[in-house]
C-alpha cells in the first residue's frame, strides 16, 4: 500500500477536521502532484486556498462554492475541476462532507484538458460536462469504497484512464520550468529563456498552456506560496533564502496576502486547515517533486 501521511490536526480520527495526502503511484509522479482525502464533521468549512495547481475533487455531499480571486463563484458538484488560480480560492462547503481529490502537475494538466488547458486559470468546471455521465459512477465507487488503501487503487487508476484521452504533454518542458521554479526563492525569467533554448514568446505561450500563467506571474506565484508555506510551518525567512526574494516587508505582505490569501501574522497563527495543508505537504518530501513538498 502507498504510504500514507498525515496531519497531526486529524491524527486521531476524533478530530472535526482531518486532511490526508499520499503521493501517486511511481509512473504518475510527473503527472499527479498528490492524491488527499478530507473529512469535515462540522457545519462550515469556510477558508482560503493559497494560489495552486489545477485539482480534480470528488465531493459527497455536493454543495457549497468556490470563490475565486476576481469575484467569480462556482458551484462545487459532486466531480469538479479547478484550472490553475493566479490568487487564492475562498473554499466553502456544508459539512459534514467528505472529499477525495488530487492535484495536476502541469504535464497531466495539460494531458487531461489538450487544447483548453490555458482556458481554465482562475475557473472550474462540472467534470461530467468533460467526461461525460460515467463520471457519477467513479463518484459513488471511490465514495464507497472499503477503506483508504481501495480508493488509492481508484484514484490511481482513475487518473491512468482519463489521460488516455489526448496526446502526452512535453515532459522535458515541464521538468525544465519545475527545476527553474525550484532552483532560486526569486526564479528570473531570462534564466528560464536561457534554459529552454526558446524565444521568449515561444516561453510564454508553453507556460500559459501548461502552468495557466505567464513564466513571470508563474515565478511570482511560487515565490510568495513557498514563503507562505514555511511561515504556516512556523520557519524563519531568513536573509539569503526566502527572505531575499521581496522588496521590503510591504512587498512580502502583499505578495502573500494575493497568493496565499493571509498576511505573514495571520500565517504565524494558521488555521487547522492551512497548518494540515502545510505540514502534509512537507511530510511528503522526498516522494514527490520539490514544487509540491515546498509549497
Amino acid at each position: 500500500m502507498t504510504e500514507t501521511l498525515s496531519s497531526p490536526t486529524g491524527a486521531d480520527g476524533d478530530s472535526p477536521f482531518e486532511l490526508l495526502y499520499f503521493p501517486p503511484d511511481p509512473d504518475l509522479a510527473e503527472m499527479v502532484s498528490s492524491f488527499y482525502f478530507v473529512r469535515v464533521d462540522m457545519p462550515l468549512f469556510d477558508e482560503s486556498e493559497r494560489a495552486d495547481r489545477p485539482q480534480f475533487r470528488f465531493m459527497m455531499p455536493a454543495g457549497g462554492e468556490y470563490v475565486f480571486a476576481d469575484g467569480y463563484r462556482f458551484p462545487a458538484g459532486r466531480a469538479t475541476i479547478i484550472g490553475p488560480t493566479s490568487g487564492s480560492v475562498r473554499a466553502i462547503g456544508r459539512g459534514p462532507l467528505r472529499m477525495y481529490g488530487f492535484g495536476l502537475m502541469p504535464a497531466g494538466w495539460a494531458t487531461l484538458m489538450g487544447a483548453h488547458a490555458d482556458k481554465l486559470t482562475d475557473r472550474a468546471i462540472n467534470a461530467a460536462d468533460l467526461f461525460g455521465d460515467w463520471i457519477e459512477d467513479v463518484v459513488d465507487t471511490v465514495v464507497n469504497a472499503a477503506d483508504t488503501a481501495e480508493r488509492l487503487v481508484i484514484g490511481n487508476n482513475f487518473v491512468r484512464e482519463i489521460l488516455k484521452k489526448n496526446e502526452p504533454a512535453p515532459v522535458w518542458f515541464t521538468r525544465t520550468v519545475d527545476a527553474w521554479l525550484t532552483a532560486s526563492p526569486s526564479p528570473q525569467v531570462p534564466e528560464l529563456v536561457a534554459a529552454t533554448g526558446m524565444s521568449i514568446r515561444s516561453v510564454e505561450r508553453m507556460t500559459k498552456h501548461y502552468y495557466g500563467l505567464s513564466p513571470r506571474m508563474l515565478a511570482r506565484k511560487y515565490r510568495a506560496v513557498r514563503a507562505a508555506s514555511a511561515l504556516a510551518r512556523g520557519e524563519k525567512l531568513d536573509a539569503g533564502t526566502l527572505g531575499d526574494a521581496f522588496y521590503d516587508q510591504s512587498h512580502l505582505i502583499r505578495e502573500i496576502k494575493r497568493f496565499a490569501g493571509a498576511t505573514p501574522g495571520q500565517l504565524g497563527r494558521p488555521s487547522p486547515y492551512t497548518q494540515a495543508t502545510t505540514t502534509g505537504r512537507k511530510q511528503m518530501a522526498g516522494k514527490v517533486s520539490p514544487l509540491v513538498s515546498e509549497t
